[in-house]
């Protein structure tokens, strides 16, 4: 090697050097320390690798060359936030009789589309709870691969339900002799579905306990699967590591499923006090989608949402924010999710100011969507927090979001996993 190769060679090893062990560093006004509430005045985070390795105070970073400092002295930093429950295949302006004919990749597109709008939100991590044709499956994999811009996934398969219930598809004639993918009666036959939405990438499980607002010909209230068969249902997932979301309006389907052992309960309508007596004893997470109503009620028959899904969406709205008002009381542990699908989705945040408004205060209903989630997710010594050794997912906003949690609505900037995807 001549000299001059072998110094060229030596220049190309420090500039790689350099930019392997690049820094970026963040100022703001104040940052959220969601585990006591605290609001820190002046943090100053350094983020190496898309992790964050320190947190100090009143301070100036000291920049080598190829290092960043983003500088935002008007905003608040937050942890990125978490929603438990999505559907990001589906979109609430299109009337259901359209969206009946939409192929998987069209579903696939709309997801990816929503993936990232639902990022620009602030939301950094989602539970997607029920997809046709593996379709979030492939957008997760697809952000994970750096092809599309979009949150972290975690992502069901197709949601396991009984024949003609909620997670049926009850609004073809009987001569197409259809049934939703994840259509499975019995013990047995669940087990096989879990197993198959494992073998095509799944990396959570969803399946319906009752009947629900917007199926055809079900009753919210009623049971569906059998305890025998959310055992089967929650025993596979939990042998391959997956946490469970049951879906459950109705009372006798919401204390089947928590003593099955799902992770979390999703809706939680008709709560009583037994119900919140095992919750409490199992640990299990509520997930109570408490905002969507105003957006069903006022746009729903225009978005052709059926009469009979409209009269549900009546019986089950109040009688779900009391039963989460009880549960807060209670001290039920509890995640934010918000269905988003039956409102638009990027306006997940708008479910913050209802939660505080049924009997949360800004601190915890924060928590539902940092600490609380990570924790569902195991995941909550590396998601949830600004926090030295934690991924950097930091969003910013303008306003203190202890006092006015409505500041989380409208997100400034938006960092997930040491990139910044907003600005």
């Amino acid at each position: 090697m001549n000299k001059k190769t072998r110094c060229l060679s030596l220049s190309l090893l420090c500039l790689a050097s350099i930019q392997a062990h690049a820094t970026t560093y963040i100022s703001a006004k104040a940052m959220v320390d969601v585990t006591n509430g605290q609001l820190i005045n002046a943090p100053l985070i350094s983020i190496d690798d898309g992790k964050i390795t320190a947190i100090e105070q009143q301070k100036a970073p000291t920049l080598k060359q190829g290092d960043e400092h983003i500088k935002l002295p008007e905003l608040t930093l937050v942890p990125g936030l978490m929603d438990m429950h999505v559907h990001l295949t589906s979109d609430p302006t299109v009337p259901r009789s359209e969206r009946i004919g939409q192929s998987a990749p069209r579903k696939a597109v709309k997801a990816a589309y929503f993936a990232e709008k639902t990022l620009h939100a602030g939301f950094t991590t989602l539970r997607n709870v029920g997809a046709e044709g593996y379709t979030v499956i492939a957008v997760r994999d697809g952000i994970n691969a750096g092809d599309i811009v979009g949150p972290r996934i975690w992502a069901a398969g197709p949601s396991l339900g009984v024949t003609g219930g909620h997670c049926d598809n009850n609004r073809l004639p009987p001569e197409m002799k259809y049934s939703a993918e994840g259509v499975a009666d019995g013990p047995w036959a669940v087990r096989a579905k879990v197993r198959e939405n494992i073998k095509y990438g799944a990396n959570a499980i969803k399946f319906c306990a009752t009947g629900g607002v917007f199926s055809k010909g079900t009753k919210v209230g009623v049971q569906q699967y059998s305890q025998q068969e959310m055992n089967a249902i929650v025993e596979e997932a939990h042998l391959r590591g997956l946490t469970v979301a049951a879906h459950a309006h109705g009372t006798s389907g919401i204390k089947a499923a928590i003593v099955a052992g799902a992770d979390s309960v999703e809706h939680v309508s008709f709560l009583d006090d037994e119900a919140i007596k095992l919750a409490k004893k199992h640990g299990t997470w509520f997930s109570m989608d408490i905002y969507n109503t105003e957006y069903t009620l006022s746009f729903g028959e225009q978005n052709g949402v059926d009469e009979e899904n409209l009269a549900k969406e009546r019986q089950v709205s109040k009688k779900q924010r009391d039963s989460f008002t009880r549960a807060v009381k209670a001290g039920i542990p509890m995640v934010f999710g918000t269905d988003a699908a039956i409102y638009p989705h990027g306006d997940n945040a708008k479910q913050f100011s209802r939660m505080v408004e049924f009997g949360m205060t800004p601190l915890q209903a924060l928590q539902t969507a940092t600490i609380n989630s990570a924790k569902l997710l195991k995941v909550d010594q590396q998601l949830g927090q600004i926090n030295p050794g934690f991924l950097a997912d930091i969003i910013a906003v303008k306003g203190n979001p202890l006092e006015n949690i409505a500041v989380l609505e409208n997100v400034n900037f938006v960092m997930k996993n040491g990139n910044v995807y907003k600005k």
